[in-house]
Parts: C-alpha cells; structure tokens; sequence
C-alpha cells in the first residue's frame, strides 16, 4: 500500500483513556500523569506559533476521555448487581470526573478549555451542543468532551468518531500504550508486526481492536482517518498534528 501523502492536520478529536489518568496498574487520577496529558495537548496546540503567531491558525483539538480509572462500568454490570445500562451511565460519570481535571490542568498552563458533556450536569459542565462547539473552537479554547454519547452500550471510541462526524474533524487520534496497531498483541506474541498504514476493512476483518466494530464503521463511512499511536512517547500528539507519521495510520 503506498504511503498516504504528509498533512497537518487542522481539527483533531483525540481520544484518551482513563487508564491515561493513573499509573500503570492504579486507580483514579495521578497528578504527574496529569500534568503530562495536559502539557502534551497544550504543546501541540500551539505547534507552529513561532512563525505563525496567530492564534486562529491553531489546531482545534476535542478530546474525547474515557473513565476506566475511576469506574469499570462493564466489570460492574459482569457480576450481575448492576444492570448493563446503569453500570454505563456511572462509567459516563467516571469521564466527566477526569474532563473536569483535565480542563483544569489545561488552562492552569495558560490554554482556555471548555469541558462539555453528553449528560446534563450544569454545576460541571456545559451541555455539549454542536454549534456551541464550533464556536468554542472559533475562540481558540481546546474542548473536552465526557460523558461519551450519552448513551448506554456506546464505548468512548464511539463517540470519538460520532463528535469528529459531528465537528467535521480531519482525524481521529486513538492515544494508546503502543507505538500502533500490531497483527497480535505485541505483549504476548514476539512475532507480532506493526503496521504503517491499513484500511478500515482489514482491521474489522481481522478484528485487529484499532476501535469497537461500531467506531470503525463509523468512522469508515464518514471516510475519517484514524491514526493509532502512543502518546506516552513526549512531543508524539504535537508531532501527529504537524503530520510527522507516527503510528499507524487507518483509512479507506
């Protein structure tokens, strides 16, 4: 497959775990691992400030974040206590818990943020609306989108590619452990190999875990890339955005 041509990218949705939040293995939010999300997205957005000073030319950034350290909604809903739908709806909790720290630590570096959520907690957050967005966007603020869909039996990679359908974004950046999307799980399997670049039908046919099955095919139908790369690694969020290739690329 040849190489798809370098770009930088100008409205990115960047979709962050929970496990992102804490230290491998713990629960709830480490300051350090914190500070290092929100230092590593402030930095990208402004990438290319020194000779562009302007502040409308900056990427817009929306980062989806998932809940998986404070809450496992699913392991809940396993032991049979707690139906499936309830289990969800306190994992959708759990994301607003991190966007509230994450918008925090956000503008503590001098970057304005705005948290918005899939379900109306006002205290917290604003409710998240598309023109709203987009306006955000506009003023230069990095939005933080919690609560997921909204809905019970979506995952938050689901609503990474339903807000980058909604907010007509470039790309989806999937921020994961590893350097990319490997054909088994390079944990495991030392004759795991790494992909540069593979389409939307391969990684369903092969169930390759890029995204849950509906992600993908959302994402395969709006024809919105996917990029799959480790965020740990410093500098790597700015140097996608710039269109450095780093990880693997997913598209049609």
């Amino acid at each position: 497959m040849p190489d798809a041509p370098h770009q930088q990218y100008r409205r990115i949705i960047l979709k962050i775990s929970g496990e992102s939040f804490s230290k491998p293995g713990e629960f709830g939010i480490d300051p350090d691992e914190l500070g290092l999300i929100a230092q590593e997205i402030v930095d990208a957005v402004r990438s290319g400030d020194a000779d562009n000073p302007d502040a409308s030319s900056r990427p817009q950034i929306a980062i989806v974040v998932g809940g998986g350290n404070i809450i496992r909604g699913g392991q809940l809903a396993e032991t049979g206590t707690i139906a499936q739908s309830n289990a969800d709806y306190m994992g959708m909790l759990g994301t607003v818990i991190n966007g509230v720290a994450l918008r925090e630590a956000i503008e503590n570096l001098g970057q304005p943020a705005r948290l918005m959520s899939a379900i109306d907690i006002p205290a917290v957050a604003e409710p998240f609306i598309r023109a709203r967005a987009l306006r955000h966007f506009e003023k230069g603020r990095v939005l933080i989108l919690a609560a997921g869909t909204g809905n019970p039996f979506f995952t938050t990679d689901t609503c990474a590619a339903l807000r980058g359908a909604e907010l007509n974004a470039d790309i989806v950046l999937k921020a994961t452990k590893v350097d990319g999307v490997y054909s088994a799980d390079p944990r495991k399997d030392a004759s795991a190999t790494r992909y540069d670049q593979l389409t939307f039908a391969v990684a369903i046919e092969k169930q390759l875990g890029v995204m849950d099955l509906t992600a993908l095919s959302m994402c395969m139908e709006r024809n919105l890339p996917v990029i799959v790369f480790d965020f740990k690694k410093k500098g790597n969020i700015r140097r996608v955005v710039t269109g450095e290739r780093v990880g693997t690329l997913v598209t049609n």
